[in-house]
């Protein structure tokens, strides 16, 4: 029986696509797999038979990546599984930059004793006035799964729509509307855009990218829209840009103190993947990863190990699986192994990816498996070793 232990609350959908050989557990220590959301756990202790961390979300800030790989532990994600939600909400950030329907709503709740209201609401809502955003320029910065899905549904708005991704994988490349044009340059998006939304991942080349010298170089008057992390954009510069009416708007899904305090910023609490169908469907695509790499050793959308996609395992066969690090010597150390214990390779398959590794070994010496991957436990480099059957 294997035991899963839930860090947070993780919607039933995916919890109950366990099978009767997995039992939730209340002790994380004694888990092989730990399902979480938003829980902290660089300060956690893993116990020995931890395996796999599956993110429900796409988000990883909150799991000590690097210490994990040196352990052995796969950590999970679960990219485009809530991008529709963010999507969603996305589109209602343009009505709200474009629109003055924050401040209305204000205006009708500060005058709901006026007995004469509606009245009254005909000579206020010209404070209120906004603009249509079809046939308005919207740039899309990052054309992954959710970038991807608001530069097309803005297409169907009749925006006129720009997007820069110098890494845009080829299936995204495929999935957006052709009506989307290509920004060579980030510079192109900030010139050319009345509205501009973000959508990359926290990194350290991404960190405050939106400065000083990128909010100078846009639109007087341009919406930007910060619904990926609070991180990229610089919080002085924003407020500079805000005071100053060079940004029309900010509207962002991260409530800090430093944003609350700008004026003409619209803030959300987080809500970007607060949906029931965005939970749902975060869970599932965990559960499935975590089953798959517990029970086969495929490893689908890893963060800090390769992906690896492996056919079913031969009758009489068992299946070696080395996390490693990504040191050819390492690597023939560990081939010199399975010599040295007699040890008959079927096939085996080898991925890298950046300072880790990921080998398997389909072999058909059953008998002998166990010895052989506690002698490759031995070595330095080779963070853990099973033995799938």
């Amino acid at each position: 029986m294997r035991h899963i232990h839930c860090l947070n609350n993780i919607s039933a959908k995916g919890t109950e696509l366990l099978t009767d050989a997995y039992t939730l557990s209340d002790d994380a220590l004694t888990a092989e797999g730990i399902l979480v959301r938003s829980a902290a756990m660089h300060d956690m202790e893993f116990g020995e038979d931890l395996l796999a961390i599956a993110r429900a979300g796409a988000g990883v800030n909150n799991i000590p990546l690097e210490r994990c790989a040196k352990e052995g532990i796969v950590v999970f994600n679960t990219p485009g599984a809530n991008a529709n939600a963010v999507k969603e909400l996305v589109l209602c950030a343009l009505l709200l930059g474009s629109r003055g329907i924050v401040d209305g709503i204000s205006w009708c709740k500060d005058n709901a004793d006026d007995e004469t209201i509606a009245k009254s609401a005909e000579k206020a809502k010209k404070a209120f006035a906004g603009r249509e955003i079809a046939g308005k320029r919207l740039g899309v910065i990052g054309l992954g799964a959710i970038g991807a899905l608001v530069a097309n549904a803005a297409i169907d708005l009749g925006m006129d729509v720009y997007g820069y991704d110098p890494y845009v994988s080829v299936g995204a490349a495929w999935r957006l509307n052709p009506a989307v044009r290509h920004a060579p340059e980030l510079a192109d998006i900030f010139a050319n855009c009345d509205y501009i939304t973000i959508h990359v991942p926290a990194l350290p080349n991404t960190i405050g990218m939106i400065d000083d010298d990128a909010i100078a170089q846009m639109q007087d008057g341009v919406v930007f829209l910060n619904f990926s992390r609070d991180t990229l954009v610089n919080n002085d510069a924003m407020a500079a840009g805000l005071a100053s009416g060079k940004v029309g708007a900010y509207i962002t899904d991260f409530a800090t103190p430093e944003v609350m305090r700008m004026e003409h910023a619209i803030v959300l609490p987080h809500l970007g993947a607060s949906t029931e169908e965005a939970e749902d469907n975060c869970a599932k695509m965990a559960v499935r990863q975590m089953m798959a790499y517990l029970e086969t050793g495929a490893i689908v959308n890893s963060v800090n190990f390769p992906a690896c996609t492996l056919g079913a395992l031969a009758a009489g066969c068992a299946r070696i699986a080395v996390l490693r690090a990504n040191d050819a010597e390492v690597l023939g150390r560990a081939e010199l192994v399975l010599r040295d214990q007699g040890i008959t390779v079927q096939s085996s398959v080898d991925v890298t990816r950046g300072d880790t590794a990921y080998t398997v070994y389909d072999v058909t010496d059953a008998d002998t498996v166990d010895s052989a991957a506690q002698a490759l436990s031995d070595w330095d480099g080779i963070y853990k070793v099973r033995v799938i059957r």
